[in-house]
């Protein structure tokens, strides 16, 4: 299976940075939720997607607050690990939810008893062409976050983005209401004038497969 990235340069990155703060300012540049490397979704073997919700990863292993801001600052690009589904897995998921994979990133205000608000998005990308790979996509406008806001993903369709069969301390959170955990079809992302919801349902076992690129703002000296 190949891989391919859309990666930013060095020199990209900095030219974001600079778009993004003040000229003097310093830039530190995190990957959130970054992926080792051949993380991706386990299509085609026992094939799984992620499907018409917003979700962000609760937990890797002992690690919290992986998709978590560690302080104000920007997301600048999002990078996304994709299964390779057969033809006929491909033409389900389809006819099933809603058509072409697609997905974007979001930036998730915290509240109250797991009560999340969307407070900057990106545009969605369809991810047909990237089937197989890991892939990079810089934003042409950057999404400003605030330090404790997730950053989680958002998917309208379905996505092979979904690793399964790891440790219980593994798991996501979904969009979904908390009686429908087990019901792919309905449509529970946060999109349109749908931007809070409770996030209720929890995955365990499972990863979904992106992270997103962070670039602090200043501190003041």
């Amino acid at each position: 299976m190949t891989s391919h990235r859309v990666l930013l340069t060095s020199a990209g990155l900095a030219a974001i940075a600079a778009l993004a703060l003040p000229a003097a300012a310093p830039a530190a540049i995190t990957e959130l939720g970054q992926l080792a490397e051949g993380v991706r979704g386990v299509c085609p073997v026992n094939c799984q997607a992620v499907s018409r919700t917003t979700g962000y990863q609760a937990k890797v292993g002992p690690d919290r607050g992986l998709y978590q801001a560690p302080s104000d600052g920007r997301i600048v690009a999002w990078t996304i690990g994709l299964g390779k589904p057969g033809p006929k897995q491909k033409a389900f998921f389809e006819e099933n939810y809603g058509g072409e994979s697609q997905a974007a990133v979001v930036v998730l205000s915290p509240g109250k008893k797991l009560r999340h608000s969307v407070v900057a998005k990106s545009p969605p990308q369809t991810l047909t062409d990237y089937f197989g790979t890991v892939t990079q996509f810089p934003l042409e406008r950057s999404l400003r976050v605030k330090k404790g806001q997730y950053i989680g993903l958002t998917v309208p369709s379905w996505a092979p983005a979904l690793q399964i069969g790891l440790g219980s301390d593994t798991s996501w959170r979904s969009s979904r209401d908390a009686d429908s955990c087990s019901d792919a079809v309905t449509q529970s992302a946060l999109v349109g004038s749908r931007r809070t919801t409770p996030f209720r349902c929890l995955y365990r076992t499972a990863r979904v497969t992106y992270s997103a690129t962070f670039i602090s703002s200043p501190v003041a000296p």
